[in-house]
């Protein structure tokens, strides 16, 4: 499950607020045994979860695609991880700023090392709420198609298409000062590096 959690970037988090059902995607990072995610202190999602709303985040990574010799049998090979439970509201300052520097971390390794850390204001303007791993399930598929037995016979092409998340090259920001080239957490990206 842990792997799946640190090799992913989205999760989608659902929630419900007056009624209303609501999925949304967001970054995030795992942080020892809990998921921590960050927004906007005005968000409608973090104002939820911080108040204490049952949550589920999920977390897929998609493998490849698994075209079998019927439509019926058609699949996708992926990892994914479910995680329930209520979130806590990170206020304590510190704390709150090795939150937001997990989320940095997990999705660029290496960056924030580099960067200006938030100010108070930024702070402020942050919401961060923590969820515990206790409850949490990770369901995977691998390998071909399972076509009936009475399929295996037809003259159609089946298998798997694997799918790779691979970085391309970097586009500098147009007002990046002059001679400044992208560090190595930028040109040695790659998934999977948890």
């Amino acid at each position: 499950m842990e792997s799946i959690l640190d090799e992913g970037l989205v999760c989608h988090v659902g929630f419900v607020d007056e009624g209303q059902p609501f999925v949304v995607p967001t970054t995030y990072a795992r942080w020892g045994d809990r998921l921590v995610i960050h927004g906007s202190a005005a968000s409608r999602m973090l104002k939820a979860l911080a108040a204490g709303a049952p949550a589920c985040v999920t977390v897929t990574l998609l493998d490849g695609l698994v075209l079998a010799r019927s439509t019926f049998h058609h699949s996708m090979n992926y990892r994914s991880v479910v995680v329930l439970g209520r979130a806590i509201e990170i206020t304590e300052p510190e704390e709150k700023r090795r939150a937001l520097d997990a989320i940095v971390e997990h999705v660029a390794p290496g960056r924030v090392a580099g960067v200006r850390a938030p100010t108070e204001v930024e702070m402020r303007a942050t919401r961060v709420v923590a969820l515990a791993l206790d409850e949490a399930s990770a369901k995977v598929r691998t390998g071909p198609p399972k076509d009936d037995e009475a399929d295996y016979a037809l003259p159609v092409w089946a298998g798997e298409l694997p799918l790779r998340l691979q970085p391309l090259e970097p586009l500098a920001d147009p007002r990046l000062a002059a001679g400044l080239a992208p560090p190595p957490h930028v040109t040695g990206w790659r998934r999977g590096r948890g």
